[in-house]
């Protein structure tokens, strides 16, 4: 059974709230909250009431992303039983064992955060001990255990919908069965019962593996709805350099989970002083190109019969590629090759023009990996080498090198020309002014998410007019483009310089009616 959009959503941000809730809890009870609870620090039962006393608000502050968790493990309980692909019988039981979990957990720390400062400030060691030990059997004993048997009608949730691997199962079985020993030592007798420095520290190790087993299964519920693809942000990243380097980024670079993590950060606004940037278009029948125009998107058509279409790779280098507010500081940033290669589409539903990148390559690793993870749809790829030289007579030289990567290759040698156009494109085209204004004034880039339903505009801003481009000619030449333009003339020019600004990036569901004001006129 497949997801419906508003039920894929819904899992997912479940998944990386609770994700994102139990590591800012960790980190609270790190920082702030061991000293207020028993084994969380050396000190003693009597230091420990004293802070409780003197601290009340910075001890109500230390449970509160607890209360998230809570609150993000019942909105993950309720979001499998709404998935489609889900089996009923563990989801249900999940979500019943997570809410009767709930109860006695939340019970005792409001007792614990209402109740608990005031006890301690009377003073009596004895009167606060008995309190204490009553608050952690509600949350530490009775919450937990219930969490703990959720957690194991989780892991069966998913194992039966065959989102799961065999190393989960290791995972979850050392996990759950940690939690299990923790949540029922508290109930043996004195002289066999674990120390509390001891429980906490095995809750300690027993979180660090849930948040292991929550991201886990939230990398295979988004690669469920994002598999691997040949082209565009989903085609695999493969890293040149030696293995043992290339793998962690890899890693990185392919993570469904890692890119909705960063989906989260706010999204800068970065400005680059561009410069050599050497466009080489290919003009080819359009049934060629379909296989690199996203889903929900047209390919751009042009020629007499409109069966022509054109593909247009830009290598350029950047100057301090890096965020506009940096200011004067961004000329501490680096200045990368960059190169581009996209196809012209439309979105049916606005009429507007914008380009489609299948795929992208540029020479610094971090670079690469930012726009990767950061902007949606990015088919960003790292170059093994990127050369872009230009001689004092014009000649230009750009080699890019894959060196065993997944970035693509290509080879332009040209030197300056006549503004004259090869002859394939003579009956699309009336000269080389009207091919030029087709290709580079697009400020508008697209990429689709299927899974969702939606399409991502990406706004930004070049500048270039159609008189600042200088006619080239010469050879380009590539490998993984040879399929797409075979043996077909590639029309080439130089733009000096560019002032790069990328403005805003909007998602727009395919179900969602226009603008209300209507849409901008077409580029």
């Amino acid at each position: 059974m497949t997801d419906t959009p508003r039920a894929a959503r819904f899992l997912e941000g479940a998944l990386v709230l609770t994700f994102v809730t139990h590591l800012a809890a960790m980190a609270t009870m790190a920082l702030v909250l061991a000293p207020f609870i028993p084994g969380g620090s050396a000190i003693g039962d009597a230091e420990r009431m004293r802070m409780v006393a003197l601290h009340p608000w910075l001890f109500r502050l230390g449970w509160f992303p607890w209360q998230l968790t809570a609150a993000s493990d019942l909105v993950l309980a309720l979001a499998l039983v709404r998935t489609p692909w889900i089996a009923r019988w563990p989801a249900w039981l999940g979500f019943a064992a997570t809410a009767c979990a709930v109860v006695p957990d939340q019970a005792g720390q409001l007792l614990w955060m209402l109740r608990g400062p005031e006890i301690a400030a009377s003073r009596n060691l004895p009167a606060y001990l008995e309190f204490e030990s009553t608050v952690f059997r509600l949350t530490a004993v009775w919450g937990a255990l219930g969490y703990t048997i959720a957690a194991c009608f989780w892991s069966g949730s998913f194992a039966s919908a065959r989102t799961w691997a065999r190393g989960l199962t290791v995972l979850s079985v050392a996990a759950w069965a940690l939690f299990l020993s923790l949540s029922l030592a508290p109930l043996l007798p004195d002289e066999i019962r674990p120390a509390d420095r001891w429980i906490a520290a095995g809750n300690a190790v027993g979180f660090i593996l849930l948040i292991a087993w929550t991201a886990w299964v939230t990398e295979l519920v988004f690669r469920r709805a994002r598999p691997d693809t040949a082209w565009g942000g989903r085609a695999p990243w493969r890293s040149p350099g030696a293995r043992w380097t290339a793998c962690p980024l890899e890693w990185a670079a392919n993570s469904r989970f890692a890119k909705a993590l960063c989906g989260l950060l706010p999204l800068f606004r970065f400005r680059s002083d561009i410069t050599d940037v050497i466009y080489a278009n290919w003009l080819v029948p359009a049934d060629r190109l379909l296989p690199l125009v996203p889903e929900g998107l047209e390919l751009a058509r042009v020629g007499p019969d409109r069966s022509l279409a054109i593909l247009t790779v830009l290598t350029f280098r950047h100057g301090h590629f890096g965020p506009a507010l940096a200011g004067p500081f961004r000329r501490l940033f680096p200045s990368p090759i960059q190169s581009n290669w996209r196809v012209y589409v439309r979105d049916p539903r606005t009429g507007l023009v914008g380009i489609a990148f299948f795929t992208q390559g540029i020479s610094n690793l971090l670079n690469g990996l930012g726009a990767r993870l950061m902007a949606r749809g990015m088919p960003m790829h790292r170059f093994a080498g990127a050369t872009l030289e230009r001689a004092t007579d014009g000649k230009v030289v750009v080699r890019l090198e894959p060196g065993g990567g997944s970035a693509p290759d290509l080879v332009i040698a040209a030197s300056p020309a006549s503004r004259e156009l090869p002859a394939v494109w003579n009956d699309a085209f009336d000269g080389h002014e009207a091919a030029v204004q087709a290709i580079v004034p697009i400020e508008r880039a697209y990429s689709s998410e299927p899974e969702h339903r939606s399409t991502t505009r990406q706004e930004i801003g070049l500048g270039i007019k159609a008189t600042e481009c200088e006619p080239l000619q010469g050879e380009a030449r590539s490998a993984c483009l040879h399929p797409f333009v075979g043996d077909a003339p590639a029309l080439l020019f130089r733009v000096a310089r560019v002032d790069f600004r990328f403005a805003a990036e909007i998602r727009e569901p395919w179900d969602a009616p226009p603008w209300p004001g209507g849409f901008p006129p077409n580029d």
